[in-house]
């Protein structure tokens, strides 16, 4: 890196003004409306927090009319991971929160990761290194690491004693022609600096007391976050910052950057903080924290963003089963609570169970649930041909019965797609009227061909059955469900009758009931 010498303290007169007062939003490539973002680095893949996060300022900007931004912080180039950073762009498409500028998409700020702006970076860092706002900093990492083994011995925070901020340009440049490696920190200002968190309201927070200069630009050449995300979200256009709370913190530092490269903020809002639902931080190490995992079992994306946000803020009242539009039409960021979410997985089922009844319920989502689960059977029963009227009407009368669309690939539904091995002797047990119980309702089928109902099949079984002498009706009826799916429990036998249909299910009752 080569950057102009280090200039004088003119930078600091007359510098301690209050921050983030009133409405601003940047424009710093862009028209003015509502812009924001969501940055992940693909060190990792999507996780619960992060999904939170994007869901947050997406409802933000369509409530406003605004748009929504991905963009990849990959400036960690030792961290990254294989693939991570697809694999973000397709859980948000996959959550039905897909950016409106984006990687993949593109845009009128693009490129949109990092590590293809450094000439950004480098000018930025060039503007603070002319005006002062920054400096050269030729410490050793060995050097370092003693300040930091000090002040561990010592019980203080370690932090960076600003060594290298009184070097003068002379020595400065004696070190650059000597060909001495170095990174580029920013001066902090001394004193507290306010700002109106647009969640936390009012905030101060002397960052100088207790930090070092920040690195602003590692001896990589790559920016570090705190100088890289100011530098995009002010060339973005983008007009409120919604992340978590972890970086409320670190705001002040990001403003006096601002305020040093004479950049007008965008709005904060952080975010609380999502937990367990016993209050313990969720951890990568939980299996359950990755998006992935929630598409390898079979949740609805409905489900699990209706889930987020029901256990946060944001909203007047909690409300199962609302949409996507439901939840941008009654977003408020206003609403927000600085509460910590608590995220109770175990209701996640329940909440699955209503959005997939929604989704068979409509006609067009029906339709692909009916590809979905074909597809799913094929995998699971390699020469099984199906029908897909078939399907839906499995679908339809299991509706609201099923937690996920892969329980009817349960050992508790395959009836329904193969014919079950049914012991003669086990229905004889069940009623010395086994043969008598099969044929009433076999000729019952074929005396109605149509027009049968949940509602009338039942009541026909029930008269029927009464000319029974011996077998109770809940009897007659177990035997009926083993005699169809080999099973003593399951859904009434209507229901299994008109699942299976009339042709198959008079097929299963004689193979099992006749000798």
């Amino acid at each position: 890196m080569r950057f102009p010498l280090v200039g004088g303290e003119s930078y600091y007169r007359g510098l301690k003004l209050a921050l983030g007062v009133g409405p601003r939003w940047s424009s710093g490539g862009t028209e003015k409306g509502v812009r924001v973002r969501f940055a992940p680095s693909p060190t990792g893949y999507l996780h619960l927090g992060g999904l939170r996060t994007a869901l947050y300022n997406y409802l933000f900007a369509k409530k406003h009319g605004g748009t929504f931004i991905l963009r990849l912080e990959d400036t960690d180039r030792s961290r990254l991971v294989a693939g991570a950073a697809q694999s973000i762009e397709d859980m948000l498409e996959w959550a039905g929160i897909p950016p409106d500028e984006s990687p993949r998409r593109g845009g009128p700020c693009a490129p949109y990761e990092q590590s293809r702006r450094l000439d950004l970076y480098h000018a930025a860092a060039k503007t603070m290194l002319d005006s002062g706002a920054a400096y050269r900093c030729f410490c050793t990492s060995q050097r370092l690491d003693l300040l930091k083994k000090e002040a561990l011995r010592s019980r203080q925070t370690p932090r960076y004693d600003n060594r290298c901020r009184h070097l003068s340009s002379k020595q400065v440049q004696d070190k650059l022609s000597q060909g001495t490696p170095f990174v580029v920190r920013f001066r902090l200002l001394e004193g507290p600096q306010p700002f109106q968190d647009l969640v936390y309201g009012w905030t101060r927070h002397d960052v100088a007391s207790v930090e070092g200069d920040p690195v602003i630009l590692k001896g990589d050449g790559f920016p570090t976050y705190h100088l890289a995300n100011v530098v995009d979200d002010y060339h973005m256009g983008v007009s409120h910052v919604l992340r978590g709370t972890e970086w409320l913190i670190s705001t002040p530092k990001h403003l006096l950057l601002y305020q040093a490269l004479g950049w007008q903020p965008p709005q904060f809002a952080h975010l609380p903080l999502l937990l367990n639902k016993d209050g313990s931080k969720l951890s990568k190490r939980q299996g359950d924290i990755f998006i992935q995992h929630y598409i390898d079992n079979g949740y609805l994306s409905d489900a699990l963003l209706d889930l987020i946000t029901n256990c946060g803020s944001g909203f007047t009242e909690n409300q199962m089963g609302r949409t996507m539009e439901t939840l941008i039409q009654q977003y408020d960021l206003g609403k927000t609570s600085t509460h910590s979410a608590l995220l109770d997985l175990d209701k996640l089922p329940e909440f699955n169970r209503i959005h997939l009844t929604k989704k068979i319920d409509n006609t067009d989502t029906r339709f692909q649930l009916v590809k979905q689960l074909k597809t799913l059977l094929k995998d699971a029963y390699k020469d099984l041909v199906l029908d897909e009227q078939y399907i839906e009407r499995i679908l339809l009368l299991r509706k609201g019965h099923l937690s996920q669309l892969t329980d009817l690939l349960s050992s508790e539904y395959s009836y329904l797609w193969i014919r079950p091995a049914i012991s003669k002797d086990n229905l004889q047990s069940l009623s010395k009227e086994a043969r008598n119980i099969g044929n009433i309702a076999v000729r019952l089928l074929k005396e109605n061909t149509s027009d049968l109902t949940l509602e009338t099949l039942n009541g026909e079984l029930k008269s029927k059955m009464k000319r029974l002498e011996d077998t109770k009706y809940s009897n007659a009826m177990k035997l009926l469900r083993v005699a169809l799916s080999g099973q003593e429990h399951g859904p009434s036998v209507a229901e299994m009758l008109l699942s299976l249909g009339s042709e198959e299910s008079i097929i299963r009752l004689q193979n099992a009931l006749t000798e």
